[in-house]
């Protein structure tokens, strides 16, 4: 059974998330603040963490932070802020999904399963390396190597990267990237696309991935140092 840390500080909406999580077959750990989310973590193997953004003693956001400085596991953030800034930051700390609230818990569910599934990774892609120039993108361990410099990758920024290098030289479409990767799991803004690319350039300290202004993005087949 796959296990859900819960970060909530509500009681009454940690059992609802609870009851629902078991219902739809997965163990949900609770935890009531930062502080007891991150030892929780650190006890224990925890499949994806759905933490709250307004916690007491440490927010979500800093909980994030803190668990992406060990751990590539699928995070999906809960807020009451919908604003486009605090969506932002929460791309920014490579979160997996962001969902506002009041948000309807079959649709939460089901974006739990398809963070989960993506994150399993398709069998056929283990051990599996894409080879472009200096760079090695390493399909079993989600990192990406430029000039001998490794860096890790989340989830969907593994996907980004590997849709971009396996389609050379064609130009994508924010939405051909959406329709691709996020398929029907996706409500929000497009321009979450754009979120992902800019971390991906910053890890990959290079200017490989080219904007076609107006259009999408695209492998700059023309440049390479090194």
């Amino acid at each position: 059974m796959q296990r859900i840390l819960v970060v909530e500080d509500d009681p009454d909406i940690q059992e609802l998330l609870k009851n629902f999580l078991q219902e739809a077959g997965y163990e949900g750990v609770l935890a009531g603040d930062g502080v007891e989310a991150l030892s929780t973590f650190s006890a224990m193997q925890t499949d994806l963490v759905l933490p709250d953004v307004m916690l007491p003693k440490i927010d979500g956001f800093a909980v994030c932070e803190l668990i992406r400085k060990q751990s590539q596991v699928p995070v999906i953030m809960l807020t009451a802020l919908s604003g486009e800034k605090e969506q932002i930051r929460g791309l920014d700390l490579q979160v997996d999904d962001y969902i506002t609230k009041p948000f309807s818990m079959p649709i939460l569910i089901r974006k739990i399963a398809a963070v989960l599934r993506r994150s399993s990774g398709p069998k056929q892609d283990e051990h599996q390396t894409i080879i472009y120039r200096n760079l090695t993108l390493d399909c079993d361990n989600y990192t990406v190597t430029v000039n001998e410099v490794t860096s890790e990758l989340t989830q969907r920024e593994f996907e980004v990267l590997k849709e971009l290098l396996t389609n050379q030289g064609r130009i994508l479409t924010r939405q051909n990237l959406l329709d691709r990767l996020w398929r029907y799991d996706f409500y929000g803004d497009e321009r979450v696309v754009d979120t992902h690319i800019k971390n991906l350039r910053k890890k990959l300290g290079i200017p490989l991935i080219q904007t076609i202004r107006g259009v999408g993005y695209k492998i700059d087949t023309e440049y390479w140092h090194g």
